[in-house]
């Protein structure tokens, strides 16, 4: 079995001998429970594996019932205070936590990118790319620090000598479930939301990478956060399940796939909860014949592409509309030459998917193209890449398909855009608009009019104009719908406030 680079293995042993509750030399992974980096007494454990190699970075605990109780009674017994805590202290610790993020943001990127799937975007190696997920997560935490603002109430004098006020007010004990692609990013889109509003939180990163959401946890004790305001569980299945059913959490924010939405929203909905769920997306780009050629080609490999495809804002669907359908010789050519490697590596452009299991599933998802009579213009099943052979590596892969085959109709989560033909604007519309996802679309065009059409007809909540991945920064809300997205109040932004607040009347 490879080992991992010289590179890798002093930056596992910096960070291991640095941050309390991770580690990434084979050791365990902690609880975070009133401010205390706790080990399990757990007696299953979940091992987290180097994606290129196959070795051991740590293990996860799944988390004890005595546990999770444990970190519900922290949250509740600390929300008690936190809500009487001025929002002034409140927004001193988003300033604070912002500033130390700053500072650790290099500890950060290189645990996402060795727990992660070591990978990389486009033309940047994996810990750019890396950065970019601590960034995206930051930027939310400077959203928070306006909550002084955000939280105003409203105050009309109704009649005489009455008034009538309205304020928002915490809802108490929250949990918020974070998936593996990114560990930083989406803990902080609840983190700084949540306790800037007045709640306690508890997190459940992924399995698969806690090492970010771990470091986050301590820089937020750095930030002066009191003990039981943030507390960090692990686990499966089991541990989701008690978050959906314990009487104690009030509200759920999930983001990963489709299969763990649905039983998330239901089960939560179902205990009374208030739950969003991000889900799943088939993400489409239209290429009008007007476009600016080597803009849409490089932003369709780099949306497809980067980071292996594990983004559920990854285009997976390159519609080409009439002539334009004669860039896909150039385009096949671009992918062939996209540099596959360890992801530290120089050079890299994107490194393995996150598990064999995930490996294989891309390729059965490939496989079917054939089987039902599509056709694979670019085949990267086979990649083999030197010095790491036992990697989870799939190489930049693009498949001809209609809609009615398996590798369109589901999400695939790799390195694969499926390529299709139609003759109109309005065929590419209806077609994008038929798919039951909505998390985003896009459009290449030079036309304004052309841009103005597929902005106001397509369905999916969020649209961009040559613009491939068209992610909301924090001041608005993420909007995806349709399959995409399950609930009625959207993540960070006016949404995350109104989501983990509730409105108070006084008259």
């Amino acid at each position: 079995m490879s080992k991992l680079s010289t590179f890798a293995q002093t930056r596992a042993e910096e960070l291991s001998s640095q941050w309390k509750g991770t580690n990434f030399l084979g050791g365990t992974t902690k609880n975070f429970i009133d401010g205390e980096f706790r080990e399990s007494t757990t007696e299953k454990w979940i091992d987290v594996l180097d994606p290129a190699t196959q070795t051991l970075l740590s293990r996860v605990p799944e988390t004890t019932s005595a546990e999770f109780e444990s970190a519900v009674e922290s949250a509740s017994k600390a929300f008690q205070s936190w809500k009487k805590t001025s929002v002034l202290k409140r927004q001193r610790f988003a300033l604070d936590l912002q500033a130390l993020i700053r500072q650790n943001m290099d500890s950060i990127a290189h645990t996402r990118a060795r727990q992660d799937v070591c990978r990389s975007v486009r033309r940047h190696i994996s810990i750019p790319y890396a950065q970019g997920d601590v960034l995206r997560g930051l930027q939310v935490v400077e959203f928070a620090c306006g909550i002084p603002t955000s939280l105003i109430g409203e105050k009309l004098e109704v009649s005489k000598d009455m008034d009538t006020e309205t304020r928002k007010v915490p809802l108490g004990v929250c949990a918020s479930i974070a998936p593996f692609n990114f560990p930083a990013m989406i803990p902080l889109w609840t983190i700084p939301v949540a306790i800037v509003t007045g709640n306690t939180l508890i997190i459940k990163p992924s399995e698969r990478d806690p090492g970010a959401a771990m470091m986050l946890a301590e820089l937020c004790q750095r930030a002066g956060l009191p003990n039981g305001v943030l507390n960090v569980v692990h686990g499966t299945v089991p541990t989701v399940n008690a978050i959906c059913t314990h009487p104690k959490i009030k509200a759920i924010s999930f983001v990963g796939g489709n299969r763990a939405g649905q039983h998330i929203y239901e089960l939560g909905t179902k205990n009374g909860k208030r739950v969003q769920c991000n889900m799943g997306a088939k993400n489409h780009a239209v290429i009008m014949p007007d476009a600016n050629k080597d803009q849409a080609l490089n932003a369709l490999l780099g949306a497809a592409c980067g980071a292996a495809g594990q983004r559920c804002m990854a285009i997976s669907v390159a519609v080409f509309v009439g002539a334009a359908q004669n860039f896909i010789p150039e385009l096949i050519a671009r992918a062939e030459k996209l540099q596959v490697n360890q992801g530290f590596e120089k050079g890299a452009e994107f490194g393995p998917v996150t598990t064999p299991a995930a490996k294989a599933r891309i390729v059965g998802l490939i496989d079917s193209v054939e089987k039902e009579g599509g056709k694979i213009l670019l085949d990267g099943r086979n990649i083999q890449i030197a010095n790491y052979p036992n990697g989870n590596f799939v190489g930049a892969t693009l498949v001809e398909v209609t809609t009615s085959m398996t590798a369109y109709k589901e999400e695939i989560f790799g390195p694969v855009l499926a390529v299709m033909n139609v003759g109109t604007l309005d065929e590419a519309i209806e077609l994008v608009n038929t798919n039951p996802f909505g998390n985003g679309a896009a459009v290449f065009t030079q036309s304004g009019p052309i841009a103005r059409k597929f902005e106001t007809e397509i369905e999916a909540g969020q649209i961009g104009i040559n613009v491939p991945i068209p992610v909301p920064l924090p001041m608005f809300s993420w909007t995806g719908n349709k399959g995409s997205f399950l609930g009625d109040i959207n993540f960070y932004g006016k949404g995350g406030i109104n989501f983990y607040t509730q409105t108070k009347v006084r008259i």
